[in-house]
């Protein structure tokens, strides 16, 4: 009896041990969220693409003019803000309900190892713009959202490392069907964000709901 008692204090000390060295808070439904959006982005790309008639095959051409591409940055800067406004709203609002903290050493360092990848990936894929490299933009964008998902993972859940394999992967993939990034990009940043929020909801979220 007394080495059960230790065993189960091992294991309490353990799991709060990972308690303060995970942030444990991130909300399952912002990721279905943030799919949804970004499902509603490629919609709308694809329909300014098609009022200027320009094909998605022209991705790979570097034929989009400055306005189009102004319109589609535009859309992708809507698209990201949304998706960060949801993610801190059901973040902190998941947070509250369990009594957890939203913004401490844990938290910042998440942040700080997810934006870094993502930082380096994003000047990437401005300077493959310069160069009118587009077709390579939507294969980069998912390759370092891949490694910092994967960068990141080791600060929350470890589930986040899956999605961030899958959109490596994926993004690799792409890079070998350039005319059709953007439905590459809509499967990453869309199908895979809904099926892993779903899943993060019904595995952690659900008994906190």
């Amino acid at each position: 009896m007394e080495n059960e008692k230790y065993l189960k204090d091992i294991s309490d000390i353990k799991h709060l041990m990972s308690r303060s060295s995970r942030f444990i808070s991130l909300s399952g439904l912002a990721g279905v969220f943030a799919g949804c959006y970004a499902i509603l982005g490629t919609v709308v790309a694809e329909i300014l693409l098609a009022e200027h008639n320009s094909a998605i095959a022209s991705l790979r051409l570097s034929s989009i003019n400055a306005e189009i591409l102004m319109r589609l940055f535009l859309v992708a800067i809507a698209v990201l803000v949304l998706a960060i406004v949801t993610a801190v709203f059901l973040t902190t609002r998941k947070a509250k309900k369990t009594g957890e903290k939203t913004w401490d050493s844990t938290s910042k360092r998440l942040l700080i190892n997810f934006f870094a990848p993502l930082t380096a990936g994003g000047i990437f894929c401005l300077v493959l713009l310069q160069y009118g490299l587009i077709g390579l933009i939507a294969p980069c964008m998912l390759i370092f959202y891949g490694l910092a998902l994967i960068h990141a993972s080791k600060y929350t859940f470890g589930d986040l490392r899956s999605l961030g394999y899958s959109n490596l992967i994926l993004g690799l993939i792409a890079t070998q069907f350039l005319s059709y990034g953007l439905y590459f990009w809509a499967i990453g940043f869309g199908l895979f964000h809904i099926v892993y929020g779903i899943w993060m909801y019904n595995k952690y979220d659900r008994r906190n709901a």
